[in-house]
């Protein structure tokens, strides 16, 4: 795609600023992450983890992938709901294309995690649209160390910049062979039909290219994984809280969910896309 390497430069001096690399801790991300995190991810997530470990024999280890990881946080509960459902975790990785966010990964996860935990978790430096070869690298080992080794692959707020690069079957491509037969993907993002976001509309009268701040429909999130050979699950538009929201806002928002979720679901906020890798 011409001028793609000019734009994910734009992307990686975005997620390399201390402001935005703050937006993604657990200590400065603010009440609307904690509280999607908590509330209204978290359910997809348990309801992956009991099906996977329903699924595989009993007593075996399982090793989750969080890609576009930012700070980590969902990748920690990811962790912590495969503890509470009593199934081992053998090794959990973040993945995230900007060093910056990475280190800051790795501070916030040594600060905060026990020492046992730490052991399992590690971050490591890949872009989505290279996944499988900048994963391997970093992590010193081979494609082949890696491919077929995951149980469950969450990315959340990131697929979208593979649609902006043109290189979403890539992404979803690398995903589905890094899952082992029978392995889940989750993928959160923003959705194309939600009419506030105060970004997007900072963005379409700021004179940036379409390309920049483009959002993809639920369909054009879909499609990438149908093409690559998933088993779609799930997929639909959920969720009413901004990552960015205060106290407040989010005790009005959990007030009106349940009447925004009955009345015009389709608008919501972020778009989930549930796939299985084919046994």
């Amino acid at each position: 795609m011409p001028g793609t390497p000019v734009l994910a430069d734009v992307f990686l001096d975005e997620y390399s600023r201390d402001d935005v690399i703050a937006k993604y801790l657990s200590d400065t991300a603010g009440t609307g992450i904690a509280h999607a995190l908590t509330y209204v991810y978290a359910p997809i997530y348990r309801k992956v983890v009991k099906a996977i470990v329903a699924q595989r024999p009993r007593g075996q280890a399982f090793r989750v992938l969080e890609y576009g990881c930012g700070g980590g946080m969902n990748l920690v509960k990811l962790v912590d709901i495969f503890r509470e459902e009593r199934a081992e975790i053998d090794r959990a990785i973040g993945a995230d294309f900007s060093p910056r966010m990475v280190e800051a990964a790795r501070r916030d996860a040594a600060q905060r995690l026990t020492p046992q935990l730490q052991q399992k978790i590690a971050f490591a430096v890949a872009a989505n649209e290279t996944l499988i070869r900048d994963l391997a690298t970093d992590l010193g080992v081979g494609d082949r160390e890696i491919t077929g080794s995951f149980d469950v692959i969450v990315g959340v707020n990131t697929f979208r910049y593979c649609h902006r690069l043109a290189r979403q079957v890539d992404c979803a491509r690398d995903i589905l062979s890094l899952l082992r037969p029978g392995g889940y993907s989750i993928m959160i993002d923003m959705s194309q039909r939600f009419p506030l976001f105060r970004s997007r509309l900072r963005d379409a009268f700021s004179g940036r290219s379409k390309s920049e701040y483009y959002l993809p429909s639920l369909a054009e999130y879909t499609e990438p994984f149908s093409r690559v050979g998933f088993r779609i699950l799930e997929r639909r538009n959920f969720c009413w809280f901004p990552h960015s929201a205060g106290p407040a806002l989010v005790g009005l928002l959990r007030v009106l969910a349940p009447v925004l979720d009955a009345c015009v679901p389709s608008f919501a906020m972020r778009s989930l896309v549930v796939a299985q890798k084919p046994s």
